[in-house]
């Protein structure tokens, strides 16, 4: 079968011929009809992610969407290694594998449900947003930025402020529902200023961060101003990404002088209920069908992965198509 092959950490993967995967007795087979190429699978493939590739020559992506041998389109999630979700065909445990509705585009599914379920993951299970409270998101203008501004308005936030460094993206983002947005690319003192006049009175009562680093520094010295009120309540910084750093300097006195917690949103922490994430992916998938959460997509044919690899992606996502 076709594949995207990875033979070594740092270098692009290779469309060529891979085995045929044969499942076990308790395994299916998935024919892939679509696979989102997200900022995991480069970091999977450069070795840098924590849960890295152990083994080489390995098939890319962690997830897809397909049809099992009678029929039945699903999402799936972790194939059995070294299958990956960038192929003709796949295996994986049945568990792993949830039916979605028709009137999806296969696309649109294999694309949102990632960085959707990440959304929704980092706002309602971790951050646990009630109605009302004011959300920033750093780095609004990704993939996942772009659906966790939708989600703090489905989840009820009253106020959602917006932060990205892609000025065209940032630009369209009150259409889903931001409030405010901020540009990212200043000084740090003269951010450390936005952050400060966009908090207000009130503050922030939760911050979404994909992206650590200088933004975040610029965002812990608002919080901690002398010349700011004390928050009122528990300020939620959730960390998701490092997209501008993987670390930062923080001032004990952020703690000392605010409500400030932080805590992390992935795959070590995240819940360990099927049950839970069957019914986030199912609320999700209605969400879509219904127009309230919306991405966008750029369709590229597997024999095409090597060049996909390469190119920069602003706010949509591409889809591989085996």
């Amino acid at each position: 079968m076709n594949a995207a092959v990875l033979h070594a950490f740092n270098e692009s993967p290779r469309f060529e011929e891979f085995s045929e995967p044969i499942a076990d007795e308790n395994e299916v087979i998935v024919h892939v009809r679509a696979a989102a190429l997200k900022p995991v699978d480069k970091q999977m493939a450069s070795g840098s992610h924590y849960a890295a590739f152990r083994k080489l020559p390995v098939v890319c992506g962690m997830d897809g969407v397909g049809c099992l041998d009678d029929g039945t389109r699903v999402f799936f999630v972790s194939p059995r290694p070294p299958y990956g979700s960038m192929a003709q065909r796949t295996i994986v445990s049945p568990s792993h594998s949830f039916p979605i509705p028709d009137n999806i585009d296969e696309d649109i599914a294999a694309a949102i449900v990632n960085p959707g379920l990440s959304a929704w993951g980092a706002l309602a299970w971790r951050a646990q947003l009630a109605a009302g409270e004011t959300v920033l998101i750093l780095g609004a203008t990704g993939v996942t930025g772009k659906l966790a501004v939708q989600t703090a308005k489905l989840l009820g936030a009253g106020r959602v402020i917006a932060a990205g460094r892609n000025e065209q993206v940032l630009s369209t983002l009150h259409d889903l529902g931001a409030d405010s947005t901020i540009r990212l690319d200043k000084p740090g003192q003269d951010l450390t200023e936005t952050f400060a006049r966009e908090a207000g009175d009130a503050g922030f009562d939760v911050i979404i961060d994909y992206l650590w680093g200088p933004p975040t520094e610029a965002l812990l010295a608002a919080i901690a101003r002398k010349d700011l009120n004390p928050a009122l309540s528990r300020v939620r910084l959730i960390e998701v990404g490092e997209s501008a750093g993987p670390t930062i300097s923080l001032a004990a006195a952020a703690l000392r002088s605010s409500k400030l917690e932080i805590l992390g949103a992935g795959s070590g922490n995240a819940p360990a209920s099927p049950e839970i994430w069957l019914e986030a992916i199912r609320q999700l998938l209605s969400n879509v069908a219904s127009g309230k959460l919306r991405i966008d997509t750029e369709r590229v044919p597997l024999r095409e992965v090597e060049d996909a690899w390469q190119r920069d992606q602003h706010g949509w996502r591409t889809v591989i198509i085996p």
